[in-house]
């Protein structure tokens, strides 16, 4: 197994171990396999973490010893880190229709199914090679903290995590600026999700800061995080035995397009539906075939609150036909203009895996208020953007459907009390987290104040 970037002009590629620590390939690219492993047989499969080294150890390129590998699953997926012995348990809440819970871990968000797998991968290689890096990554809200809960007090890892001032929930915040570590570094941008993307990706432009500190990514953009998101798609398909339909909330997509890997592995995988809140880039490209950029707006599902959704990129490739000139053109479009145009082969191809929607924040509010009162189950305002979407897609009851549970509801207590009445409370690892001492940085949207913090850190 060998990788290669969106963006290469050359026939060059990179191994596993590579691509985990560089996070984004130098070239400005995201790298993807250069081929799909291909599922066999499941049925030896008895546990999540069996699925886990099936679906996984295929990417590492065998840079790493099979025995190692199974044991980096069996310390990551284990009730010491995830409360629930299933890891991704599958909850009934209508006719055919299951939430997959993935907020069963430290942070209570799904980015920690991945991101304590990935904390201890880096560990792993970093010890072997007695290197260090440096991670900087951008958050709208849940991927900090999981990021600097996989990281924290690791002696060979310095982590920078920008969110945006103001636009995340204080619990999201509180999360990530209560770890008082003296490897993590929070700093809140006077700006948009966005424009911290923007800045991440700046400093991995910047080739001497690149290499005087080995800068990496642990944000969807790195490969491995990926990998690990594709295992729930196939153990809840491996559970239901059916071809579930999966709804999944997202903004930056890469949550679903594990899943549509997981189909080009040979999973037995349905519809992939897209829910999009009001900043709905994603929508507006599946219904036109143009990918435009507009103002983000803020919603009560913030962690979507985003108009460069970074991992398309990998999608598109594929759509495409890996014909990199013809992704460098749109990459180029997107730069000068804030848009891209796909010609209708294209559009078409994307349209035949995925199906997009999308959901006001009064239709957030109405979709907790339904489930709670025919269920009885609270939800996010995340996964209710999900849930609505699968309501509306034309495919409930054709099938088991599973919307992706992506947050717990405590989270966002605001959203969820405004809907019901209710206000869900922090479980009791978390119940004195409004009350932690915070530490961290305010900055301008200026990459030369980012460039020196992370020269000094």
């Amino acid at each position: 197994m060998r990788y290669v970037s969106t963006r290469s002009t050359d026939e060059s590629t990179s191994s596993f171990t590579d691509v985990l620590l560089a996070g984004l390939a130098k070239d400005g690219g995201l790298f993807v396999p250069v081929s799909w492993p291909f599922l066999f047989d499941m049925n030896d499969c008895h546990s999540y973490q069996d699925v886990a080294m099936k679906v996984m150890f295929p990417f590492t390129s065998k840079d790493i010893p099979e025995a190692d590998f199974r044991k980096i699953i069996n310390d990551t997926y284990t009730t010491k880190t995830f409360i629930d012995p299933d890891i991704t348990p599958l909850r009934p809440i209508g006719n055919d229709v299951y939430l997959l819970e993935l907020f069963h871990g430290p942070t209570l968000a799904f980015k920690d199914v991945a991101l304590q797998f990935l904390g201890r991968m880096f560990d792993y290689v970093l010890e072997k090679s007695g290197q260090k890096i440096t991670i900087v990554g951008a958050t709208s809200g849940d991927t900090g903290s999981a990021a600097i809960e996989a990281c924290k007090g690791r002696k060979n890892i310095s982590i920078t995590i920008l969110h945006p001032q103001g636009r995340t929930s204080d619990i999201q915040r509180r999360q990530m600026t209560s770890v008082i570590a003296d490897n993590v570094h929070n700093i809140a941008v006077e700006g948009t999700f966005d424009d911290c993307q923007n800045l991440v990706k700046q400093a991995f432009a910047d080739t001497q800061l690149r290499e005087q500190k080995n800068l990496s990514a642990i944000n969807s953009i790195n490969w491995a995080r990926i990998m690990a998101q594709i295992v729930y798609y196939i153990e809840a398909a491996r559970q239901l035995k059916a071809t579930p339909a999966f709804a999944v909330p997202t903004g930056n997509f890469g949550n679903i397009y594990a899943g549509w890997v997981a189909r080009q592995m040979g999973a037995d995988i349905g519809p992939l539906i897209i829910g999009s809140n009001r900043n709905d880039v994603l929508t507006r490209y599946f219904e036109s075939g143009a990918m435009k950029l507009s103002g983000v707006e803020p919603s009560f599902s913030p962690s979507m609150d985003i108009q460069i959704s970074s991992n398309f990129e990998r999608f598109l490739y594929d759509c495409l036909g890996r014909d990199t000139p013809r992704l460098l053109k749109k990459m180029g479009d997107m730069k000068n203009s804030g848009a891209y145009e796909v010609g209708s082969d294209a559009l078409e191809s994307s349209r035949r895996h995925f199906i997009a929607r999308r959901c006001s924040d009064e239709q957030t509010l109405e979709t907790i208020r339904r489930v709670y009162s025919e269920c009885g189950v609270i939800i996010d305002p995340h996964t209710a953007v999900g849930v609505h979407a699968l309501h509306t897609s034309g495919v409930e009851h054709q099938g088991p459907c599973v919307a992706l549970a992506c947050a717990h509801p405590a989270k966002f207590p605001d959203v969820v009390e405004k809907a019901i009445g209710v206000r869900p409370g922090l479980p009791p690892q978390l119940a004195d987290l409004m009350d932690r001492p915070e530490k961290y940085t305010v900055m301008e949207n200026d990459f030369v104040k980012l460039r020196d913090h992370l020269l000094n850190a």
